[in-house]
Parts: C-alpha cells; structure tokens; sequence
C-alpha cells in the first residue's frame, strides 16, 4: 500500500505519524523548500484533538510545549470596559491549553523517520495511480491524500466546492518581545487571549510563545476587495499602522497604543471557508484531510479537526489494510458527521461575531462556563 499525502500541515503530518506508530510507510510531499520557510503563524487551542496526538503516541511531548497560562482570557468593550477576565490557576488541567503551531508542527517533523517528508515538490495534477509535480517529477499511489490546505488542489478530483468569502477581512499585526519592549501593554493583555469587540470591528491579541504578541483586527460585513479598496497602505508599514489606528476612532486610547508599538509586519488576510456541510461520493484512492475537506470560519475548530482527520484516517488505514477502499469509506462517514458539527459551531460564533452586539453576546456565551 503507497500512500502519498500532499501537505506537511497538521492533518498530513498526524496521518503519518500513526500511520508510522502502525508500522505503516507512508510519503509525504510539501510545497514549501524546508520547514523553515515561511512563518507558521500564532497559537493554537487544542482541546479535542488531544485525541489524535494520544493515537500519535505525542500526548506527553504535547504537554511539555504546551502553555496552560495560554487559556487565560479577557473581554473587553471598546470604550475599555472589561467585561470578563478568566485567569488559569497554576493546578488547572490542560483542557485547552495554547501551543505555538510550529512548535506542534515541529512535534510531529521530529516523530517521522527521516526522508519521510520530502520538500519542494508543488502538486500539479494526479490520476490513473500517478502524482505529477510542478517542474516534472512524479510518484505513483495506491491512496492520495490531500493535506494541503484551504486552497487546496487535490480537493478538484473529488468536488467542484470551492471557498467563498465570509464577509470577515483581517490586518495582521505584532509587538514582540512585549515584556521587555512595552512592560505596560504586556501587564495589559495578560498570559492569553485578549478580545476587545465592537460593532463590525475587532481586536484580538495573543500572547505568543516566543514573547510575541500576534494582533488581528478584524472587519466584519465587508467585501472580498475590501482590504484593497479602504486606504490601508500595506507597502508602508508606518502609514498603514496610521490607518488603521483611524479606522479604530472612538476606542480607547490603549488600544490604539498595541498598534502604534507594533513592528513593520502588516499582513492582510481575506478569509473564506467552504460549504458547511460539504460531502463528496467516497472514491477508493482519493481523500482528504483538514481544511482542503472542510475549511470553516477560524474559531478554534480548525487545527483540531485536522489532527483528527489525520489520526482517524491513519486507525482506520491500520485496521483495514487489505481494503483501502472500505477504509476511506469509513474514515468519510465520521469525518462528514464531525467536522459538519464543528462547522456548524464555528459559523453561529462567526454571525456572533458579526452582530451588532457581539460583546455582550459573546459574555452570554462565556458567561455559563
């Protein structure tokens, strides 16, 4: 059995690692040069796909890099009222601790034999048994998996879905090592997550591994172009700071202080997610895992559908070798039914989010924890 995946992402790398602990080879193919080339971006929530990583036989690892002050959380209204503050007691379980993606991505490179993953190779087309990459070369398969990503292109050989735009365009921003930088903004936004909602805007600062904090304002009922089209001047990373402390008039002035200490990385992001819901007739080569089988808006639900996908593929695989086929069939059914779930939750917090009065409803929300 030949399994090739496409993607080093977290759905891919946890399919081939329990595929690994099952004694089973697998190929992994990553666009990318090396690990180390391009930012993985912020934090991550892992609360259900501790499951995965308990089958990938990582859970322990997992807890050493993980960081339980990273559950803290605060909430706040524009005009600077705190409207929840949840601060993690050193004894509190790791129930969904924070952990840096390429941390956890390193986690899962390190646990896979070397030459497993094979970089520099773009997928450009597959059928009849044989991938084909951009540049020439090819591998052929028994099983394809597509591991990479929203704008996945392995996802073609199974629907004609594509990802639509969610009415939700962010600005990526960052102050780091804020403890030494700016003491006062650190003490401001605590050891977690820190949220401040507004009508049709955000702010949300998380506080990074490495004493970064990541910053993501977020305009919300705004078209795909919108981020083109509203005066941000992305090539000058002064002035776009500058606008975008314009477009937070009438917030407190601390806020606008997080922006105006950020570094130069100004980073636009227009995001989109696929049908929820979204199903495809099983093909017996052919499948997918993470968000090239269901992107959805980025709540938390992402990263934790894909380890799953991946180590619930893998068990599947390892008990069914003689029948792939049977197999992918099995793996689909729960994967439609789980992530359909999930999907569904994370598009009732994104109308939250994009309501008039996200922050009281968000403390409802929180509220009954």
């Amino acid at each position: 059995m030949t399994i090739v995946i496409i993607g080093a992402g977290l759905g891919g790398l946890a399919l081939a690692r329990v595929l690994h602990v099952k004694g089973i080879d697998s190929e992994v193919y990553e666009r990318e040069p090396s690990r180390d080339a391009r930012g993985q971006g912020g934090m991550l929530d892992i609360h259900s796909g501790q499951r995965a990583l308990r089958e990938a036989e990582l859970l322990e690892p997992f807890f050493a890099i993980a960081r339980r002050e990273g559950q803290d959380m605060r909430l706040l209204q524009p005009d600077g009222t705190l409207l929840l503050q949840e601060d993690t007691p050193d004894d509190a379980p790791l129930a969904r601790p924070e952990v840096d993606r390429a941390d956890l991505r390193d986690l899962l490179l390190d646990s896979l034999p070397e030459g497993t993953v094979r970089w520099g190779h773009a997928f450009e087309s597959a059928g009849d048994g044989v991938v084909r990459f951009a540049g020439g070369g090819s591998t052929t398969y028994d099983l394809l998996v597509g591991a990479d990503g929203a704008q996945s292109r392995v996802r073609a050989l199974l629907t004609d879905a594509r990802p639509a735009h969610i009415g939700q365009n962010v600005v990526e921003v960052g102050i780091p090592d804020i403890d030494r930088t700016h003491p006062d903004l650190a003490a401001m936004v605590g050891r977690g997550n820190y949220w401040v909602l507004g009508d049709g805007m955000s702010l949300a600062a998380q506080r990074n591994g490495d004493g970064r904090v990541r910053i993501g304002l977020s305009f919300y009922n705004t078209p795909e172009d919108w981020l083109a089209t509203t005066g941000i001047p992305f090539d000058d990373p002064t002035a776009a700071k500058a606008r975008l402390v314009e477009l937070l008039h009438g917030w407190d002035a601390r806020f606008t202080a997080l922006i105006e200490a950020c570094d130069d990385a100004v980073a636009p992001r227009s995001l989109s997610a696929l049908p929820t819901g979204l199903t495809w007739p099983s093909a017996p080569d052919v499948t997918l895992v993470g968000d090239a089988a269901h992107l959805m808006p980025p709540v938390g639900e992402g990263a934790n559908m894909a380890l799953l996908d991946g180590a619930l593929l893998g068990l599947a695989l390892a008990a069914r070798p003689d029948d792939v086929p049977a197999a992918v069939e099995e793996y689909e059914r729960e994967m439609f039914e789980r992530t359909s779930a999930a999907a569904r939750m994370s598009a009732d917090m994104q109308e939250l989010l994009m309501s008039p009065n996200a922050a009281e409803r968000m403390l409802a929300f929180f509220q009954p924890r």
